[in-house]
């Protein structure tokens, strides 16, 4: 039987991505929130909400940038060389806000945690912000030449439609950081962080209904997927109906409901944006048949089929592993000596 392993590909590249999008995105809008709280104590209840997991939610962009370089390794290089400055911005973003979870607690002056504390906002807004970017590129399209490489420059990827992607996902990170924090906290501080939540709903509903409106307006290769096949509108369908039972379940104290509803409206995203996408793993704009597919940039076959057999082995211990340091951690933030 003959398998289309380029699309299967696709589909497994995307998932690792996705699961680090729901994963580590709620770290990221705990991050950007950090700033909000004054007290220490405060501080240190975001810190450890996150602290005993955020590390194991990156091990999804690890593999998913595995993943990428193994069965599609011409996207691999012209992405990382093309956006080279772009991502080492992120990994010095990523690295620094590892560095200050880590640092902030370990001397008691407050200049020292006023620095880090400040540390771990700025490098998660910003991580949000490039990772946003990065998607708004790859979406809007990137000069191609006839050899595949990228022809453009830095400044080139700040383009308005990028930038609002990435203000977009910062905001999404915040909605969802902010009902993941709730579900952390109790008394006073979970009262006020509730009215944060529904700030944070308003500026993502607001990002959102923007760059959809951009998206129709500025990108309309992203819809011709859909266009072709009609029954894929399940996908943006089912975003919307997540998204709006986000306020739906916060209003009726169903905080655990809220989260899934978030786990669901990201998920969703991801996947009408590689709906979009597919066949293209990065669309060249202004040459759309320089444009890197799944077809002419996969792996060969061979590789594919092995590294199938090695997903299908290593993504069941991935997702245990995943499940039960949150089974672990599950409950309310308590501080204690041994707290960050």
């Amino acid at each position: 039987m003959n398998y289309d392993w380029q699309t299967l590909w696709f589909i497994l590249v995307g998932t690792l991505f996705s699961g680090y999008a729901i994963l580590d995105g709620f770290d990221l809008g705990v991050g950007a929130l950090h700033l909000f709280v004054r007290s220490d104590k405060e501080r240190r209840v975001f810190l450890n909400s996150i602290g005993p997991i955020w590390d194991g939610n990156e091990v999804w962009l690890v593999t998913g940038g595995g993943a990428l370089f193994a069965a599609f390794p011409e996207v691999y290089a012209t992405v990382f060389s093309g956006f080279y400055l772009a991502f080492m911005l992120l990994l010095v973003a990523l690295l620094f806000r590892a560095v200050a979870i880590e640092s902030r607690s370990k001397q008691p002056m407050k200049w020292w945690r006023n620095f880090w504390d400040a540390s771990f906002s700025v490098s998660s807004i910003a991580s949000s912000l490039l990772i946003g970017v990065a998607l708004g590129n790859i979406a809007w399209g990137i000069p191609l030449g006839a050899d595949r490489e990228y022809a453009g420059s830095f400044l080139g990827l700040l383009k308005p439609y990028p930038l609002l992607l990435g203000v977009t996902t910062l905001a999404l990170f915040m909605m969802h950081g902010s009902i993941y924090i709730v579900l952390k906290t109790e008394g006073p501080l979970q009262q006020r962080l509730k009215g944060w939540g529904k700030n944070t709903m308003i500026f993502f509903i607001l990002c959102y209904a923007i760059t959809t409106l951009a998206t129709l307006l500025y990108v309309p290769h992203m819809l011709a997927t859909l266009q072709r096949y009609p029954a894929l509108f399940i996908v943006p369908v089912l975003s919307v109906l997540f998204i709006a039972n986000i306020p739906r379940n916060v209003s009726k104290g169903q905080g655990v409901g809220a989260f899934l509803s978030s786990c669901g409206a990201l998920l969703t995203l991801m996947a009408l944006f590689g709906i979009g996408m597919y066949p293209d793993m990065v669309y060249s704009n202004p040459s759309p048949d320089n444009s890197l597919t799944i077809y002419n940039s996969a792996s060969s076959l061979k590789t594919l089929r092995i590294m199938a057999l090695m997903a299908a082995i290593g993504m069941p211990l991935v997702l245990s592993y995943t499940a039960s340091i949150y089974w672990v951690f599950r409950g309310k933030v308590k501080i204690d000596a041994h707290s960050y």
